[in-house]
């Protein structure tokens, strides 16, 4: 039969299902039948085929219709699960099957009287058909998933088969060991299949229905307190499921073994079609929603430091429930950890070929689930984030995090892409390793719109973080707090900076310090107080090698004379909040010196008028976002949160913290009539005196005589000559005692577990719109908005 014919069938038994007021019996197989037994329609057709409108009516209208649809393509499934599929005709079944409930699954979940439905037991479909076997047949969903990963290892159809001759007879499904099966070489399996473009297109279709079962979670508003678990990812990650280890395996190994290259030979993607990269796009968004979970709430396992003979850990406790969390946090062994980290930074680094080899190597465009990914990685396996940041390998994943954050920075629909790369490197930055890791020589050279430099990693991460706060959009600014505290983390460890990036770092003091924005705001003086102290640790820890950064301070001086002598008169303050009463201006430019950009590289754009984007729940702030640690002499770490939190009147001031403030600023600062908040003379003073100027206040006593008496001296207006005093100079001894390093960890909280949820769905949501799986359906977890 035609395709024509067959799309036409396939719309007349739709016709038929919507028209029909009577429920239609689940035994008339010849109804049933036309929808998958001789159609051969692509998803696409299923899509054009069965409208939204009309999916919706028959659930209103006649209820019992869509339900036993449902059913019996589950049961079609499940058959085709159990026989292994052989036939051609029985793959067409399931293929079709898949399809349809695919089409279909969205339309249930949007209704919340519907959302029991595959929870519940279908009478008479018990596992023998007698009617005392309702008490053991499984809920639908329960029979769905299974039918699902038994058919993702099924030979012939999803799998090359292991059968030597077409003699012996076929492999039992049953007796299967699936762990022989795994798609792709990799993580505790090291045999590479031969590419098959048709079980790579199976697995695809098998996979977007699974990701649709999961979706249900779109369907719900987001919970604050984040614990509401996904039922259908639960029974699917549970030891119900006997294909998990190969499965997620296989997903795992798939998307790091992906080479869009093409064997290594440029340009090769024009004279192939590449299939795979549909199927890597959808194995990286099945794993990454099988890997939500919050960690905050649950135990995870020890990192014990034993090594067993497989490629997962046996660690004790057990740790969680969902064995893909499970297995994520065991692996241990350091090839697996390589293959993984090499295969996730090529493919981060794919985007950035393209600037200086344009189509050499196809563009792919998962990058933001690659993210997800990376951060689960690290946020559940804490062997993983150690394995990155001990050795340089780590610059690997940080430049394209750099280039995507410069590149996404004017374009309000990619504000999730800025917010987890900024997560990714606040994470990172707790670790000491990844400070040193930065002062590796920058030569890689990416076309960025960024001014050029000739410096290290610590620079790059500085200009690009300054190009994202004096030219990003509004939306930003809550991350600005996040990009300062980064900069405070990485501080102690860099060795020298570059004379541009130490003008930044000036630049932004002197655009934060300004009275109209000090008193703007009630947060605003934290990104003062965020840089004297990464000011403040440079010249304890680091003063020999960055006489830029000195010589720029002693430049910028007045600025830390305004920063003491702050008004606090009521008269100062009415005048610096009249320049408030103009519109908001973006932080000044000016005086930044903005050299030429780059060559090659683009300006960040803003989004194009009506780009589709999704809403996202807020951030916590960074004091719930981050936990403080201090450094003792030996370089571990001890936590300063344990302690009650008393009130800040007698902290020492080398541990102040903005975040103290906080609380102080409702009291102290009046509530003006309208709610606006407005600054007051009290609110200004609990907080200037405690600036931590000292260190730098001395720094200017001890070198401004001196660099002025080699000027007049010398005669001299060039920097050159300073700069070699300044490099030869000491401070040994003339500084106050230096002061412990604090650094703020990142601390896992359902306030980010929610907001990854609704970041990871936005992105699915976004990305399938071939078929367009969610679109147009009463999604309740984020709004759908245009820019």
């Amino acid at each position: 039969m035609g395709s024509a014919d067959s799309k036409l069938n396939f719309r007349k038994a739709v016709i038929q299902l919507t028209t029909k007021t009577q429920p239609v019996e689940a035994t008339d197989d010849a109804f049933w039948d036309q929808f998958w037994a001789d159609t051969a329609t692509s998803v696409q057709d299923v899509f054009a085929l069965v409208p939204a409108a009309e999916i919706r009516a028959v659930r209103e209208e006649s209820p019992s219709n869509l339900a036993t649809l449902c059913y019996k393509a589950v049961e079609k499934l499940v058959q085709g699960a159990e026989s292994g599929c052989h036939s051609e005709k029985e793959r067409q079944i399931v293929l079709n099957c898949s399809r349809l409930l695919t089409r279909v699954l969205p339309y249930i979940f949007e209704d919340p009287d519907w959302r029991g439905f595959f929870w519940s037991t279908v009478p008479g479909a018990g596992r023998g058909g007698g009617e005392d076997d309702d008490e053991n047949a499984r809920p639908l969903a329960e029979s769905l998933l299974l039918a699902i990963a038994d058919l993702l290892f099924c030979p012939d159809f999803t799998v090359q088969s292991h059968r030597r001759s077409t003699v012996d007879s076929a492999e039992d499904i049953h007796s299967l060991d699936s762990c022989e099966y795994i798609w792709e070489a990799g993580v505790g399996f090291a045999h590479s299949p031969q590419p098959n473009y048709i079980h790579d297109m199976n697995r695809m279709e098998l996979l977007k229905l699974l990701l649709t079962c999961f979706s249900e979670a779109m369907y719900l508003p987001p919970a604050p307190d984040s614990s509401s678990i996904n039922p259908w990812v639960q029974f699917f990650c549970s030891t119900e499921n006997r294909h998990a280890l190969p499965l997620f395996t296989s997903l795992l190994n798939t998307v790091c073994a992906y080479d869009p290259v093409g064997y290594g030979i440029p340009y090769n993607h024009l004279l192939f079609s590449d299939y795979r990269e549909p199927l890597v796009e959808e194995a990286a968004q099945v794993l990454i929603v099988t890997l939500d979970h919050d960690s905050a709430t649950s135990a995870s396992p020890t990192v014990d430091g034993t090594t067993t003979g497989t490629a997962m850990d046996d660690a004790d406790p057990p740790g969680p429930e969902n064995l893909f969390v499970n297995y994520l946090s065991r692996i241990h062994r350091e090839e697996d950890f390589q293959f993984i980290l090499k295969g996730i930074a090529r493919l981060l680094s794919n985007p950035l070929l393209q600037t200086y080899l344009p189509n050499s190597t196809k563009k792919i465009q998962f990058h933001q689930e690659l993210l997800v990914l990376f951060w689960k990685l690290c946020d559940f396996n804490k062997k993983f984030l150690f394995f990155v940041l001990k050795s340089s390998d780590v610059l690997d994943i940080l430049v394209p995090i750099l280039y995507f954050l410069n590149d996404a920075r004017a374009d309000q629909s990619r504000v999730g892409l800025m917010h987890i790369g900024v997560f990714i490197l606040l994470l990172l930055s707790g670790e000491r390793n990844f400070g040193v890791r930065l002062n590796k020589p920058y030569s890689v050279r990416v076309p960025m719109d960024i001014p050029v430099f000739t410096g290290t990693h610590a620079d790059l991460l500085i200009v690009v973080f300054h190009k994202i706060i004096t030219s990003g959009h509004q939306r930003l600014q809550p991350l600005f707090d996040c990009l300062l505290t980064i900069v405070v983390n990485v501080s102690p460890y860099l060795k020298s900076l570059s004379m541009v990036a130490a003008n930044k770092l000036l630049h932004l003091l002197e655009a934060f310090s300004t009275t109209w924005f000090l008193f703007s705001a009630a947060q605003n003086h934290h990104l003062v107080f965020f840089l004297l102290e990464v000011f403040n640790n440079i010249i304890q820890y680091q003063f020999d090698g960055n006489s830029n950064l000195v010589y720029a301070i002693i430049r910028k001086r007045s600025v830390f004379h305004q920063l003491a002598n702050l008004p606090t008169d009521p008269p100062a303050i009415h005048k610096a909040l009249q320049r408030r009463r103009r519109p908001p201006e973006p932080l000044s430019r000016a005086g930044s010196q903005e050299g030429a950009s780059m060559e090659g590289s683009r300006p960040a754009v803003p989004a194009e008028p009506g780009t589709l984007k999704t809403s996202l729940v807020a951030t916590p702030g960074i004091d719930k976002l981050t936990e403080k640690s201090q450094v003792s002499e030996d370089g571990t770490l001890r936590s300063l949160e344990s302690a009650p939190q008393q009130s800040s009147a007698e902290d020492s001031p080398a541990t102040e913290e903005p975040s103290q403030a906080w609380r102080e600023q409702r009291r102290l600062s009046s509530a003006s009539a309208s709610g606006q908040w407005s600054p007051t003379s009290e609110w200004i003073l609990s907080w200037k005196s405690k600036l931590p100027l000292q260190t730098i206040m001395r720094l200017l006593q001890v070198l401004v005589p001196q660099v002025e008496k080699i000027c007049i001296d010398k005669g001299l207006t060039d920097e050159s000559e300073i700069l070699r005093f300044l490099q030869h100079g000491t401070l040994v001894g003339l500084l106050p005692v230096p002061h412990p390093i604090l650094i703020r960890k990142y601390q896992a909280n359902s306030g980010t577990a929610m907001w990854f949820r609704t970041y990871m769905w936005g992105v699915i949501y976004l990305r399938n719109v071939d078929p367009p799986v969610w679109y147009d359906t009463d999604v309740k977890l984020f709004e759908i908005q245009r820019v």
